[in-house]
């Protein structure tokens, strides 16, 4: 009897230790049962056996080998292939075109991944992952022709271009200038497009490229012929005086949040002055760059008068330098025209468009801002009222807003801005008849007249 007790209890004892075995292989992370995922990235299923292919591999257990083949119709050639001697859970493969690849004749290719992990499962031998890509074969760049632009364009002005590109695979166009990429708008028939230009008053040159990449990451560039004129701002010299400190300013700093708790007179300027401007220049910028993507056949602008009688009592582009008991302090911009007419005077707008920002900003106080298409915005700062509001669509001669004091005003009038893609440009051009009928209205004409012919 004793005997079979202790049989049965070594045969529990085995099954229990078969169990646990079990359980500590199934559970543990040294037995993990996931293949390595494999990824391509930025391919978009082109390559034009130029550029790099970037491959990566990604497994929970750590990678252990992995080899990169080339397939053709006439083969296959291994790429890459390692033994990875410090396993990784992450790896990215830059792979290189083979030699003489860009004379090959093929229309698409293969690229086939093998990746082995570390883990101790399938008897030890680890779990194995293939995956296989299918590029099709483009080495085509895309063929860029400027149809028409403006004749010229002015430090802080604006300008005009219309352009086609051909490439069965485009993937993205933009206009490039220094850091600023302008966007183009469908124009008129497939394959066609128009852009507004802007040069940042603050910039001392400009050049605009049109810049064209497809789906295989060829690049085509074709520089917008315009004939630069530089232009020269009024600089200001501008005595603080106390009575301004202990007034406007004071009064401005008790709203803002960035001067709670300073007491300093002239760190109170300085942090309204470039600050709060900073900040408020900023909404204004993320607000006036969206430009629609939708085709547009044509773009007419009326001259801009937003103020009837008004008399211009500050320019655009001064350059305003401040000093305090002859020590200099800060400075700005002055990034719009001041006009003046009486007290609560009727704003009204010349053309059409949808109202994106109707409220508080700052040093700008009641702020409007319209979008008149093709990435132009007109603003209008230091309102005392609204007509409209935000999502509102206007109509030429409609009346917007009052004149007033808001923000960072001395007395009523009205701070009117231009902006191109979020660039404040010169109010002026866009107020002149013969410069819109001469820069845009002209340059789209003729441009159709192109496109129809061709």
């Amino acid at each position: 009897m004793r005997r079979k007790n202790n049989s049965s209890f070594g045969l529990l004892f085995v099954l229990v230790l078969l169990v646990g075995a079990g359980l500590y292989v199934y559970f543990s992370s040294m037995f993990e049962r996931n293949a390595p995922i494999i990824t391509m990235e930025n391919n978009n299923g082109y390559w034009n056996l130029k550029k790099p292919l970037k491959i990566k591999i990604s497994d929970e257990s750590g990678i252990k080998s992995y080899k990169v083949i080339f397939h053709t119709k006439n083969g296959d050639k291994t790429l890459e292939y390692e033994k990875v001697l410090q396993p990784k859970k992450e790896l990215t493969i830059t792979v290189e075109p083979i030699r003489g690849a860009y004379t090959m004749q093929d229309k698409s290719v293969d690229i086939i991944v093998d990746a082995q992990d570390t883990s101790k499962w399938n008897f030890f031998r680890g779990n194995v992952a293939q995956k296989a890509f299918e590029l099709k074969i483009d080495r085509k760049r895309p063929v860029i022709n400027i149809v028409n632009n403006s004749y010229k364009i002015s430090r802080g002005g604006s300008a005009l271009v219309i352009f086609n590109v051909k490439d069965k695979n485009l993937k993205n166009i933009y206009i490039e200038s220094g850091k600023k990429h302008f966007h183009a708008e469908p124009f008129y028939k497939e394959g066609y497009y128009i852009a507004l230009l802007a040069w940042p008053v603050t910039s001392d040159h400009f050049k605009a490229t049109v810049v064209a990449t497809d789906a295989a990451g060829n690049i085509a560039r074709a520089y917008v012929p315009l004939y630069l004129k530089d232009k020269t701002y009024l600089l200001s010299r501008i005595t603080l005086s106390d009575k301004f400190l202990d007034g406007k300013i004071a009064e401005l700093s008790d709203v803002f949040d960035e001067t709670q708790g300073v007491s300093d007179r002239l760190k109170r300027f300085k942090i309204i002055n470039e600050d709060v401007r900073a900040k408020n220049e900023k909404l204004i910028q993320k607000v006036t760059s969206p430009v629609p993507d939708t085709m547009i056949s044509d773009f007419k602008i009326h001259p801009m008068y937003p103020l009837k009688d008004a008399a211009v009592v500050a320019h655009f582009g001064d350059h305003r330098k401040y000093y305090y008991h002859g020590d200099f302090i800060s400075q700005a911009y002055h990034l719009g025209l001041d006009m003046a007419s009486h007290a609560m005077a009727p704003i009204k707008t010349k053309n059409s468009g949808t109202v994106v920002f109707a409220g508080d900003n700052g040093l700008y106080g009641n702020n409007l801002i319209i979008s008149h298409g093709l990435g132009l915005y007109t603003l209008y700062g230091h309102c005392s009222s609204f007509e409209v509001a935000k999502g509102d669509r206007v109509e030429p001669g409609e009346k917007i807003a009052n004149t007033g004091k808001t923000g960072y005003a001395m007395g009523d009038h009205l701070h009117f801005g231009v902006l191109v893609q979020g660039i404040e440009v010169r109010p002026q051009e866009w107020m002149d008849k013969q410069w819109i009928k001469l820069n845009i209205n002209d340059i789209i004409k003729s441009a159709k007249k192109t496109i129809n012919e061709q």
